[in-house]
């Protein structure tokens, strides 16, 4: 057939699966190669290399959507490239969630000599790193020194003298902040100078760099971005039992620092590009002046740009050193722990006023006294944002700005706190109708063991507040505050496809709503009926969705806070109403959801 004639045939570029693509080229053959191929059966060597040409074109198709997709935000999907997307935009992830908790600790300390309360020359100060331990091998480590002497600690005769019954020992009970995991060291061999090194280290489940040290002795300190030059420092306050104010901050320039960026699994130090040795890495103006006789001015006409990223304003890179890093490593699945589990010594740490003059029987008996038990539950989020939570976050850090202004701008603040202060499962910000002033009252709720959802402890509150406050604006007040857990259950009846084997009908139906309802929602987010009816719709087998009724779950092991479904009810029956400082819950999907099937 001529060339002029095979240009006639139209070529549908919106045919880019396989069979679309194989349909299209068996037109193609036997109109313009009737005479070359004429067995296209399905066992015929021209039927294979029309599939084999059709699978590789389906194969193109996709990596070509796949690479599109996933270089703009709003389309990606695969988890590390939004991440990646979400560092560009100034959103910063956080490292292996840590869940923060406080313990109470109890020692034996001997009487005084006139038996009156303990001997205060035994009070130690439990220290900072001291590790405690679960049944379950869960790990923990006190985060500031507890100081058994401290006069608000609860103190009772624990023995007695059965002759006398004058008490011979007092136990002392100290309360301590605790975050999850163990301390761990790594040293890494730096060799030349380089532009902004980068170290990737080989720990896993790293949540905190608590220091980095080279070789020489100089530390380097972690900033939010390179070009950050001023930090806040922790200073031990030495009037601490006074004014109970535990550190001091003061602010401190840094010429070497650097940034942290955690992924799911590795953690990387990124240094800057400054050169400590370099001198004259700007150019002194007056050298480059025109060429006047008499005067000095540059005879080499070439010029390195990168001269000029050498200089320190992005910090100092270290070169042919050793690198210490002291880092703290969190448990690898969950760091939530009931009332009472966290309760064996590990590593402790004591220090003793003037520890040379004491009894060192006394001493290790003090030592070896040593108790701790969690009396609330710790919790905080135990798993990873999804990448469409992800993604509704980065959306609004680009516009927060590292300012907290409106709700939102709270709200994605409290998500950016890092995860070595504790991570919050879901935060609401609500503007105070009852105040006259700019008052916020922000619900934040954690997970529990088993990654249910419940009210956040106060060592975590305690550390959000902090947070928050370096970026709230000077005239807004936030109240953290619980919200409401409303738990509920779902009834169902369904009709089933003639032929339909209907119980393994009903075992897809419940499936699909369980899938459906495993993330939980937003606070004050409403509960949709209909999305209820689409996902029973979608299963296989259905025909019709006869009836969906929801029923308050409240009581036993679910909370105690309840809602009236018919008053909360829209007036069209399409979705539940939820009060701004409350959230619904599909507790247990199990036996919460009741179906039926006609």
């Amino acid at each position: 057939m001529p060339k002029d004639q095979k240009k006639l045939m139209p070529i549908n570029y919106t045919h880019r699966e396989y069979s679309s693509i194989r349909d299209d080229l068996l037109q193609i053959a036997e109109r313009f190669y009737p005479d070359t191929f004429q067995d296209f059966s399905e066992a015929s060597f021209g039927a294979m290399m029309i599939d084999a040409v059709a699978y590789v074109g389906d194969q193109l198709s996709f990596y070509v959507d796949y690479n599109v997709n996933e270089s703009f935000l709003d389309t990606a999907y695969q988890y590390s490239n939004v991440v990646r997307h979400g560092r560009a935009l100034g959103y910063k992830t956080q490292g292996r969630p840590s869940t923060y908790g406080t313990v109470a600790a109890f020692i034996l300390v001997p009487a005084s000599a006139t038996g009156l309360g303990p001997n205060t020359d035994y009070l130690p100060i439990l220290k900072r790193g001291t590790s405690f331990n679960t049944n379950t091998g869960l790990a923990f480590v006190l985060t500031a020194n507890m100081d058994f002497a401290n006069p608000r600690n609860l103190t009772v005769a624990a023995r007695v003298d059965e002759t006398t019954g004058a008490p011979t020992h007092y136990a002392v009970r100290a309360y301590g902040n605790v975050v999850s995991g163990i301390f761990g060291q790594e040293t890494v061999e730096i060799g030349a100078y380089e532009r902004f090194l980068r170290v990737d280290l080989l720990a896993s489940n790293v949540a905190e760099i608590i220091s980095v040290f080279d070789s020489q002795g100089k530390q380097y300190y972690e900033v939010e971005y390179l070009a950050q030059d001023m930090i806040f420092k922790e200073i031990a306050n030495s009037n601490y039992k006074n004014d109970n104010v535990p550190s001091l901050v003061k602010p401190f320039l840094v010429s070497r620092k650097f940034t942290v960026e955690n992924f799911n699994d590795s953690v990387a130090l990124q240094f800057g590009s400054g050169k400590s040795t370099e001198s004259d890495v700007i150019a002194n103006p007056q050298n480059l002046a025109a060429n006047v006789f008499g005067k000095n001015y540059v005879s080499d006409t070439t010029f390195d740009p990168t001269r000029i990223s050498k200089n320190e304003t992005f910090g100092i890179v270290p070169s042919n050193t050793s690198l210490i890093v002291t880092y703290r490593t969190t448990n690898p699945l969950n760091s939530n722990v009931g009332a009472g589990g966290l309760n064996k010594v590990g590593a402790s740490y004591f220090e003793f006023q003037n520890e040379q003059s004491l009894s060192s029987a006394h001493v290790q008996d003090v030592i070896q006294s040593l108790e701790v038990i969690n009396e609330q539950p710790i919790a905080g989020a135990v798993t990873y944002p999804s990448a469409a939570e992800v993604k509704r976050r980065i959306f609004d850090t680009f516009p927060t700005q590292n300012r907290a202004v409106t709700q939102a701008d709270y709200e994605n603040i409290c998500y950016r706190m890092p995860s070595k202060y504790g991570a919050v499962k879901r935060v609401s910000v609500q503007r105070d109708a009852d105040s006259q002033k700019r008052n916020l009252n922000m619900y934040v709720l954690s997970e529990d063991t088993n990654a249910k959802l419940m009210v956040a402890n106060s060592t975590l509150k305690n550390n959000l507040k902090t947070w928050i406050n370096n970026y709230r604006m000077i005239n807004d007040t936030v109240d953290i505050l619980d919200p409401y857990i409303l738990n509920f259950g779902i009834q169902f009846i369904v009709k089933a496809k003639e032929g339909a084997d209907k119980f393994g009908t009903l075992d897809s139906c419940v499936a699909a709503l369980q899938d459906h309802y495993v993330a939980v929602g937003f606070i004050g987010e409403p509960l949709y009926i209909s999305d209820i009816y689409h996902v029973l719709k979608d299963v296989g087998n259905v025909l019709d969705v006869l009836k969906v009724k929801i029923v308050s779950k409240t009581g036993g092991q679910y909370s105690n806070a309840a809602i009236d479904i018919n008053q909360n009810m829209s007036p069209d029956g399409s979705y539940l109403i939820i009060p701004k400082n409350a959230i619904i819950e599909l507790k247990f999907p199990e036996t919460d959801i009741i179906g039926k099937v006609k």
